[in-house]
């Protein structure tokens, strides 16, 4: 849930409809034509400088996929179709079918079956309104309890609906908005797309996009089958086909007419012991446990964004990065391993690299900038040194020249061998203690976000990888906002996500006024 999971949110600074039948009809709408787009082969690839395509292996297990649990190791499933989806609303779960007569339901028609779904008074089975917090536990619990409880009849039956369902909905029943005045609402915002109550969530599936009772959107995506940027991308293009389909009246419901014969939404069957409901119950009070240490902020830095930076000629990811790195010194006195993901996919089915942004050139840098004797031509000198030796690191890491993945292979053959390594040891036990990515965006040509910056995606986050450390996930939404998604643990004394929220700012500020005296 909080370790293996990610999320994304809305893009906040519009809201095309406050009805949460018809945003979540669109939605579902939209994912499937990005699904149709994958399996006709017309989904363009991503290009690099329009030159070299990045390979596409990860988007076939964008759909109809699910983790499943193994008492030592868990295994992905993917199946070839799925004509339905399973929506969470209230404690139920709902199986919708998305097809009629080998057609795609349009928005208007799904945001028919929805309202059936919201307007049923059925309630919650005895075990089902918590069953979601199985996928939130620990797996080798999951395991067994799928094993004994879910080897036969509906309750098999039900599971399999949800297994290998295309995606899962969850119609929340709580509001979640953006406020520049009150921060902490976009703190619960990302709150309930990264772990929802712990149950209404199925933290399995490939991803789950979530619909808020006032039409607001996030989603949480499962990460073993792929890596963040593919879910962007279909965010992405959910948002983009929104925007130009418009698909919303004046009062926010879906344009068009229904189709009166569609087969209606079907309330899943399940048939739970005490002995079960029981155990659900005890693995809601661990999910919640987890949930509870959770510490997270979120930061929206509208002072400036990637057009100043750029006027610095500087790389804004290495820019910010080291804004990281003064922020982390300054919250710890101290420098910590700090780990930056970068994608390998100029490489047939590449996932992801290290990119280790600590260097001694930046840590040189960030010394000077504690140093109150230092020059602002000095910190800047230094700043730019810096930056090209991460820049550098980077593109390594992308072109196959990085060392992490190598030494977890040496690792893997020498645990295999049962030969010792105590430098292997050594190095792969150190914990990450900044743990660090960036959201990519205009990974579509539907929408030129150049010219409509508002619809970018507030970007998402994910858990800290190390107990006594942070997960920082970024997104450079346009010229001049870069969002900011901080989380650690409340159990740390080490770490305070809303006191390094403050250096972060404060880090990009002070790099800020170098560049301003310099003018």
């Amino acid at each position: 849930m909080i370790n293996s999971n990610f999320y994304g949110i809305d893009a906040i600074l519009i809201h095309p409809t406050e009805n949460q039948a018809a945003r979540a009809a669109g939605f579902i709408h939209s994912a499937l034509l990005f699904r149709r787009a994958i399996d006709r082969q017309t989904l363009n690839p991503i290009m690099v400088q329009n030159i070299v395509p990045l390979c596409s292996a990860q988007y076939e297990r964008t759909f109809n996929t699910t983790r499943i649990p193994g008492k030592e190791t868990d295994k992905v499933l993917h199946f070839d179709d799925s004509q339905h989806v399973v929506v969470y609303h209230a404690g139920r779960y709902f199986k919708l079918p998305v097809y009629y007569m080998g057609r795609l339901l349009r928005p208007c028609e799904l945001q028919r079956q929805i309202e059936k779904i919201l307007s049923d008074p059925s309630p919650p089975q005895p075990g089902e309104e918590h069953l979601g917090a199985l996928t939130a536990v620990e797996r080798t619990v999951w395991a067994e309890v799928r094993e004994k409880y879910f080897c036969k009849g509906i309750n098999k039956a039900s599971l399999n609906t949800i297994e290998k369902a295309a995606f899962f909905v969850a119609l929340d029943e709580e509001s979640y908005d953006f406020d520049s005045k009150d921060p902490t609402k976009l703190n619960q915002f990302g709150r309930a797309m990264l772990h929802g109550k712990g149950y209404d969530r199925w933290f399995d599936k490939s991803f789950n996009i979530i619909v808020a009772k006032n039409g607001r959107v996030g989603l949480n995506g499962e990460h073993s089958w792929a890596d963040a940027p593919i879910l962007s991308h279909a965010w992405e293009f959910c948002l983009a086909q929104e925007f130009n389909s418009n698909w919303y009246d004046a009062d926010g419901n879906c344009i068009g007419e229904s189709n009166n014969n569609l087969f209606p939404p079907s309330h899943l069957k399940w048939d739970f012991s005490n002995e079960a409901v029981e155990v659900v119950e005890n693995c809601m009070q661990s999910a919640q446990t987890a949930i509870d240490d959770v510490d997270l902020r979120l930061l929206m830095h509208d002072a400036y964004g990637k057009g100043f930076i750029k006027k610095c000629r500087v790389s804004p990811d290495a820019y910010i990065q080291m804004a990281f790195q003064l922020a982390y010194y300054r919250d710890s006195r101290k420098f910590s391993l700090t780990y930056e993901a970068s994608m390998t996919r100029f490489f047939r089915e590449g996932r992801t690299e290290t990119v280790r942004p600590v260097t001694t050139e930046s840590c040189a840098w960030v010394k000077s900038m504690i140093n109150p004797n230092a020059t602002n031509e000095e910190r800047i000198r230094l700043l730019r040194i810096a930056c090209d030796r991460h820049q550098k690191g980077y593109q390594d890491a992308m072109c196959g020249k990085g060392i992490d993945r190598h030494m977890f292979c040496l690792y893997v053959v020498a645990q295999y061998l049962n030969v010792e390594s105590p430098f292997l040891d050594e190095v792969l036990s150190e914990p990450w203690r900044l743990s660090t990515s960036q959201t990519p965006h205009g990974q579509t040509d539907l929408m030129d976000l150049r010219r409509n910056p508002d619809h970018i995606s507030a970007g998402g986050g994910f858990g800290p990888v190390a107990d006594d450390g942070y997960g920082v996930s970024y997104i450079i939404a346009g010229e001049d906002i870069i969002f900011f998604h901080i989380s650690s643990k409340i159990s740390s004394p080490e770490t305070d996500s809303e006191r390094f929220r403050r250096h972060i700012e404060q880090a990009l500020m002070d790099m800020k006024a170098l560049f301003d005296q310099k003018a």
